[in-house]
């Protein structure tokens, strides 16, 4: 059977599934707790991605180096930064660029040196099911009643090592962005990363955000309330949901 790697960008989110592994087993590796086991009769293996791109491109590598696994997913959650991209709204990523990479006069800005490209797609069969589960799991009223018309996004997402967290900022981003005909739909701080590992793997990858503030000056707001509240409950259903389409 082959092996799925499901990374969570918090602890919130990686504990909700692995209170639903069977015959669960941990394995340490690279200073990271690695948990193997079967979810929704799925061979997985989860990890905790950590937080910037250094370190969830370790936590990638790790997991296909010494795990084997065959494809990676992503959950986690995001800065809105598209027209229409409204909290509580999901966006599934369909390629990815690191906002905070410039490396001119050398390379173009946002050129990722020696790959001759600025973004890394996602795979397409991956893609479409994470859509199609994000679709149904916004739709279950016990999961998305906090946010009854919250929709599911396809597009690109944006990383880099900053927090984005003011309205001056996150409008300076989008325009600079948009000036390199880069439509980004939101941001964070791991998915280009791992898309990139993933792409000299070989590996197919997958990443689903959920949107838990605008980029802007209210992102501090009840953080670990939605958290808790809304996004855990996101991914855990979403992964339930994509598990069962493999």
């Amino acid at each position: 059977m082959q092996s799925t790697a499901i990374l969570s960008a918090l602890a919130q989110e990686q504990h909700g599934l692995i209170e639903l592994l069977q015959r669960p087993s941990k394995v340490n590796r690279a200073g990271r707790d690695f948990w193997l086991g079967e979810l929704h009769g799925q061979s997985v293996v989860l990890a905790l991605s950590k937080i910037g791109k250094v370190a969830a491109a370790t936590t990638a590598t790790a997991l296909i180096e010494r795990f084997g696994v065959q494809r990676m997913v992503f959950t986690g959650v995001a800065g809105g930064l598209g027209v229409g991209v409204d909290v509580g709204d999901v966006v599934v990523g369909q390629s990815f660029v690191q906002h905070d990479l410039d490396a001119s006069p050398l390379f173009p800005r946002y050129e990722v040196p020696l790959y001759g490209k600025t973004q890394f797609g996602s795979d397409t069969v991956l893609t479409q099911q994470l859509l199609e589960a994000a679709r149904s799991t916004l739709k279950q009223r016990h999961v998305s009643q906090a946010y009854p018309a919250a929709k599911a996004h396809l597009g690109l997402i944006a990383s880099g090592d900053r927090f984005v967290s003011g309205a001056m900022e996150s409008n300076a981003l989008r325009a600079a962005l948009l000036a390199a005909n880069h439509d980004v739909l939101a941001v964070e701080m791991e998915g280009a990363a791992v898309a990139q590992v993933c792409h000299d793997y070989g590996i197919p990858f997958a990443a689903v955000r959920t949107i838990s503030d605008r980029a802007d000056d209210t992102a501090h707001v009840d953080f670990p309330s939605f958290i808790d509240q809304v996004a855990s409950q996101y991914a855990r259903t979403i992964v339930k949901t994509f598990l069962k389409l493999l």
